[in-house]
């Protein structure tokens, strides 16, 4: 996976990507009106902007977001009749096709309702997972899973070692927990390039309080990247959290 290694032209991007509207569109028929609230918009927009697959494109604001829905709603106005009686969490049932026979050296690996990362090997940095697609046990002993990244197709698969490159997804940072970010703490850091935008993990060095506004924190925080210990002074929506369990 050539992330940042390739030459890539800078390309002008308006609207929401194929993968965008068609997850938009099911939110649409599971939620109803739902969708339309402002939270709901806004944290739909972060997670698109940290998708792997909108990488050096223009960040999607809330706003967009909701008015999409709006807009989808108008042209479906029977959505909300199909949803009475159906449970948000219904899922489609589940293929009685005989499934492809796997070696025991790469076995298929079973669905699960979190949400993952992975680090690619090409560039170290963090990408979220689409689907793991089976697993093996290298020569070393150690797991390793075959990696689909979201926003990339099959010729960008990846093996990755399970310990060192997997882990749940990291969460954005709400401007609420600004005040729980303290100097020492591990973060995942988007880092802006003039053709991508892809994570880094980093830990926090300093940070400058800031009264906040109508915009939301504005509070700067000063980063080291882990992997070549370069530092930079970010805004809080560069920065996720590991999850808390």
């Amino acid at each position: 996976m050539d992330h940042g290694l390739r030459p890539r032209q800078r390309e002008f991007f308006i609207g929401f990507t194929k993968g965008e509207m068609e997850r938009m569109d099911k939110l649409v028929r599971e939620s109803g009106e739902a969708v339309l609230a402002k939270e709901f918009c806004q944290n739909l927009a972060k997670s698109f902007n940290r998708s792997a697959g909108r990488a050096g494109k223009p960040i999607v604001k809330w706003i967009q977001v909701q008015n999409w829905f709006q807009e989808r709603m108008q042209e479906l106005p029977n959505i909300l009749k199909d949803l009475q009686g159906v449970c948000p969490s219904t899922k489609a049932p589940k293929s009685k096709e005989k499934p492809k026979a796997h070696s025991k050296a790469e076995e298929k690996i079973p669905e699960s309702e979190l949400e993952f990362e992975a680090r690619s090997s090409k560039d170290g940095a963090w990408y979220d997972v689409d689907m793991f697609l089976c697993h093996r046990v290298a020569s070393a002993g150690e797991t390793e899973v075959r990696v689909r990244f979201v926003g990339f197709g099959a010729e960008e698969d990846e093996w990755v070692n399970v310990k060192k490159g997997v882990r749940e997804r990291s969460v954005p940072l709400e401007n609420s927990e600004c005040s729980s970010l303290k100097v020492g703490d591990h973060v995942l850091c988007l880092l802006e390039k003039r053709d991508q935008a892809i994570y880094y993990d980093a830990h926090i060095i300093e940070i400058h309080r800031r009264m906040h506004d109508i915009r939301g924190c504005r509070c700067l925080f000063f980063i080291r990247y882990n992997h070549d210990n370069s530092e930079e002074k970010v805004r809080l929506r560069r920065l996720c959290r590991r999850p808390i369990r």
